[in-house]
């Protein structure tokens, strides 16, 4: 049986990825506890765990927790964030900074805690959440947020593949979850890029089969990985494109 953690585990996505993993320990984490055992009350093996995943002390005493009781974590998937799709001169510090703690930051804190505890045993996985607007820019702030968690990620999965440790980030499109309920509340976004939008059980079955695997990303959909590439050979023609393409706020 594998012991699995699940940050943002209300969301969608974690929904969908807990519906593939009946057999395994699973720990999933949330703000709201009383939600997560509402919505996790039918899955035999799942822990619900609510907690602040930006206070970095009360995350590190989970981590210790966690071990003194199971010994080792095979895979951590940081799934918790969210978007605030406003222009870089009307969004505030503080929702910036907000973003960051989450998107970012507490991923940061979690991998290495985790990450160094599965260094010392010689195997695991950690799979990053992040996001295609971590790969090619988007008109807002947001994608900062995803730029760098791909950044960390890139530079922690050098240090651990001698260790036997594995590190994914997984970058996906829009997903039709609720992520857009905050990110885009007047919907004009969704409906712009609809023909984009991946359906959360299509990426979880995506997710879930490559646990345990050596797969440095994976990107979704095709189309939008292509535009990655184009992106990355491209850049001057690209901003342009990604202007008129992805700026629909």
């Amino acid at each position: 049986m594998r012991i699995i953690i699940i940050t943002g585990a209300s969301g969608g996505l974690a929904q969908e990825m807990v519906k593939l993993l009946p057999e395994d320990r699973l720990i999933l984490l949330g703000r709201n506890q009383e939600k997560l055992e509402q919505v996790y009350a039918d899955h035999p093996q799942a822990e619900c765990i609510g907690i602040d995943i930006t206070d970095s002390s009360a995350v590190q005493d989970l981590v210790e927790e966690l071990y003194q009781r199971y010994g080792q974590i095979d895979v951590l998937v940081n799934n918790a964030g969210y978007g605030i799709f406003e222009a870089f001169d009307c969004i505030s510090d503080q929702q910036v900074r907000e973003m960051f703690e989450v998107n970012t930051f507490a991923l940061m804190n979690l991998s290495r805690l985790i990450g160094a505890r599965m260094k010392t045993a010689g195997k695991g996985h950690i799979v990053n959440i992040v996001s295609m607007a971590g790969l090619v820019a988007t008109a807002s702030l947001y994608s900062a947020t995803k730029f760098a968690a791909i950044g960390f990620s890139n530079a922690l999965r050098l240090e651990l593949m001698p260790f036997g440790v594995h590190v994914t980030t997984v970058n996906p499109g829009p997903i039709r979850t609720t992520f857009f309920d905050q990110a885009d509340p007047d919907g004009s976004y969704v409906k712009a890029v609809d023909r984009y939008i991946l359906e959360p059980d299509f990426v979880a079955k995506k997710i879930v089969k490559h646990f345990g695997k050596a797969k440095r990303e994976l990107n979704l959909p095709w189309l939008l990985n292509l535009t990655h590439k184009l992106y990355t050979l491209f850049p001057r023609i690209s901003d342009k494109l990604a202007s008129k393409m992805f700026n629909f706020k």
